[in-house]
């Protein structure tokens, strides 16, 4: 049976990197963001997968709901599926700045989409999650190692860790796995696209990666894919990074 996964932040990015990957695995996906993502439906669908797109803003838990409602309206109409299988809370931002430029505003932004959006979304799906479903948090390698100005970003991202601890305590019950995986330097548009588009900033990170160079969307989209595989049956509740080897 083609399993059905969830992939939040899916238009653009690791997101949608992750997206296609699943649906190369034979993965149907609902690729869930804030603006269009019928282009990343186009590409899974012309490359043999099958997908629907559905508007979801993770900071906004009205718009959480709405979305689970046309979830499971979606499922149902197109695979005549009532459950999700895989759940890949994505969607993050990352407001970066100085300790003294921080403000209160950004502080609540960073926390409402990094931890509370996947803490929200994982408890509106959770009754819809089939039994032994997987879920993948998306962190960062940043919550092991330090970068000037990231200190919001940084703390947000050990707390969506923690989060995913304590919930594997909750959900093992039902055999539901969820891990967090912290991906290193990856070249992709986050944060305006600055790493992909700076050769500075990649040869520098490079120098401090046991592999030699920053990751690829595509590294850490294959490991997402792992980690829902039947290959990783007995884990859960782990940090794993896929990073390189940065900073050791």
């Amino acid at each position: 049976m083609t399993r059905i996964a969830l992939v939040t932040g899916a238009n653009r990015g690791l997101g949608r990197t992750t997206a296609l990957a699943l649906a190369r695995n034979n993965i149907n996906v609902m690729v869930a963001s804030r603006s269009d993502g019928s282009d990343v439906v186009d590409e899974i669908v012309g490359a043999g997968g099958d997908a629907i797109a559905i508007r979801m803003d993770v900071s906004e838990p009205p718009s959480i709901e709405t979305a689970r409602v046309a979830v499971l309206a979606g499922i149902r109409e197109k695979w005549d599926a009532v459950a999700i299988d895989v759940l890949v809370n994505n969607a993050g931002v990352g407001l970066f700045a100085p300790l003294g430029d921080i403000t209160p505003e950004d502080f609540d932004a960073t926390f409402a989409i990094n931890v509370r959006g996947p803490l929200l979304v994982t408890q509106a799906f959770l009754p819809h999650l089939s039994e032994g479903a997987r879920i993948v948090n998306v962190s960062s390698s940043l919550s092991r190692h330090v970068s000037p100005a990231t200190s919001v970003y940084a703390a947000s991202k050990k707390a969506l860790e923690a989060l995913t601890r304590s919930l594997a305590l909750e959900l093992g019950p039902r055999g539901i796995r969820i891990n967090s995986i912290a991906p290193g330097p990856t070249a992709t548009d986050f944060n305006g696209g600055a790493m992909r588009d700076s050769d500075a900033m990649r040869t520098a990170l490079s120098e401090q990666t046991a592999l030699g160079r920053v990751g690829d969307p595509d590294d850490i989209a294959e490991a997402i894919c792992a980690f829902v595989s039947p290959g990783f049956a007995w884990v859960t509740g782990e940090r794993i990074e896929v990073s390189g080897g940065v900073l050791l």
